[in-house]
């Protein structure tokens, strides 16, 4: 399947929690504001019922999202993949871009954790591509949108 998605099985416990939320107890709080807003009575000029519809899209596509995005996944256990020696979903990771001749200490994750302002990087950014398999010593191209880096990866820990 070309469209797989690697996932932890923390990161599939938490996707399956909100759905939950969502199509019960989210979906429950819509459908009566929804109410509550049609007996405002003229929809045209009912803002409080535009909001509840605009809400009510938002959410069915969040729950679109996350059950394709559950359908498609590999599961995988928690904590390090991979061999001792190359980078993979878990590791830790030190790389010095060699043009700013700046390191970078990141943590490779799936998706779902992916949080770039905490050093956690999905491993299917091109980053994470670019560093999977690679060992210490390394030097990798990262294809961005704002251009090509190189990175020479520094230190590994699982």
């Amino acid at each position: 399947m070309a469209d797989e998605t690697v996932l932890t099985e923390s990161s599939v416990a938490k996707l399956r929690e909100e759905l939950e939320f969502l199509k019960t107890t989210k979906r429950r709080e819509l459908s009566e504001a929804l109410s509550r807003a049609r007996s405002y009575g003229d929809l045209s000029e009912n803002f409080e019922y535009h909001a509840a519809r605009q809400e009510q899209a938002i959410l069915n596509g969040r729950i679109a999202d996350i059950e394709a995005t559950l359908e498609r996944a590999v599961v995988v256990p928690d904590g390090p993949e991979g061999t001792p020696d190359a980078v993979g979903l878990g590791c830790t990771v030190t790389v010095r871009d060699l043009e700013e001749d700046e390191e970078w200490t990141f943590t490779l994750v799936d998706p779902v954790q992916a949080n770039p302002i905490d050093d956690r990087i999905s491993i299917n950014s091109p980053v994470g591509q670019a560093l999977s398999g690679k060992a210490v010593g390394d030097v990798v191209q990262v294809k961005a949108p704002a251009g090509v880096s190189e990175y020479e990866i520094l230190a590994i820990r699982h």
